[in-house]
């Protein structure tokens, strides 16, 4: 929809494997696209400069051009700017709202949105068995599907602290355990 007003659209994924999934997917429908992961390394600076042009559909992971506007053609801001889609949530809810960010970048219009399947990686590791219960009911209510995928961030984000801290510790009791050596030299 948002292509056929002439909208670039920014298509979002959290793995090189997801993002050539997702490009097979669109060649099955004669629909062209860029795709932008780390196999396109060499390329990303000419892919990210066309992706502001008129019906322009750039699939990329959540690495891929980070830190570079998208700059949008003229007369795109009238259209409605930039259009976002993420396919999957990560584990960092501020990697979901960089992604997201890119269809306002100064100042410029845009919109996102996000579709997501209670089958997720996300939210069968983090959920387990409640998510494949919910899996089995087909669509879910919108505030039921962002309440899930809250959870499941929320649970991930706390997991990845507490690995953090630990690391920290671990490294805090090594360095005393180590202390009686001495300097180096």
């Amino acid at each position: 929809m948002h292509r056929a007003l002439g909208r670039p659209v920014l298509i979002g994924t959290r793995s090189v494997q997801a993002s050539e999934h997702l490009a097979g997917l669109l060649d099955e429908k004669g629909l062209p696209y860029s795709l932008l992961n780390a196999r396109q390394d060499k390329d990303e600076a000419e892919i990210i400069a066309l992706a502001g042009e008129p019906g322009r559909i750039t699939v990329a992971t959540n690495m891929a051009g980070r830190g570079t506007d998208i700059q949008l053609a003229a007369g795109i801001g009238d259209k409605g700017g930039l259009h976002v889609i993420a396919t999957e949530m990560h584990d960092s809810g501020r990697i979901d709202r960089q992604l997201f960010g890119r269809c306002g970048r100064q100042g410029d219009l845009g919109s996102c949105e996000a579709i997501l399947a209670v089958e997720d990686d996300l939210v069968t590791t983090q959920l387990g068995r409640p998510a494949k219960h919910l899996g089995a009911h087909g669509f879910l209510p919108p505030w039921l599907g962002r309440t899930v995928f809250f959870v499941a961030q929320s649970r991930a984000e706390r997991t990845h602290s507490r690995m953090r801290r630990d690391l920290l510790d671990m490294d805090d009791y090594l360095g005393n355990m180590l202390a009686f050596s001495g300097r180096g030299e």
